[in-house]
């Protein structure tokens, strides 16, 4: 195997690893209907805020708030304003199997419900579609 071939593979296996799931604050992720496992991975990871989207897709709110979500979950600058910490975002279909066990553990009567959550424990949430700079006021208190 030529070394520019090797190269190219070992950059490629690299770029592969680093998708993987991870708690590390280089990275920010928006975790998109995850299963039992997964949400208790991310929801654990030390020093991140996650927010926990609970939506259905035939709820017309949900899909409203879900993009401003998506937008600020992705964006590095956002930070917890108490903690700094940065935010993941997980959502979690409610029509699923796993959806339906993790929304009636966090009492989620109304959609869409967002819950944050920071080492794995529950700090707040709020429920209904708010605009971007409402949630944004929402993650600096936290």
């Amino acid at each position: 195997m030529s070394s520019t071939l090797y190269r190219a593979q070992a950059s490629l296996v690299g770029r592969l690893w680093r998708r993987r799931f991870h708690s590390s604050p280089l990275f920010r992720d928006v975790y998109k209907d995850v299963d039992q496992q997964t949400f208790t991975k991310v929801i654990e990871a030390k020093d991140r805020l996650v927010l926990v989207d609970f939506y259905a897709d035939w709820c017309g709110p949900c899909r409203q708030l879900s993009p401003i979500l998506e937008r600020l979950g992705a964006d590095s600058s956002v930070k917890s304003g108490a903690t700094g910490y940065p935010v993941d975002l997980v959502k979690v279909d409610v029509e699923s199997d796993d959806g339906a066990i993790l929304a009636g553990k966090y009492g989620v009567s109304a959609l869409p419900t967002v819950v944050a959550l920071r080492n794995g424990e529950k700090v707040d949430h709020f429920r209904g579609s708010l605009s971007e700079p409402a949630v944004l006021k929402f993650i600096e208190k936290l």
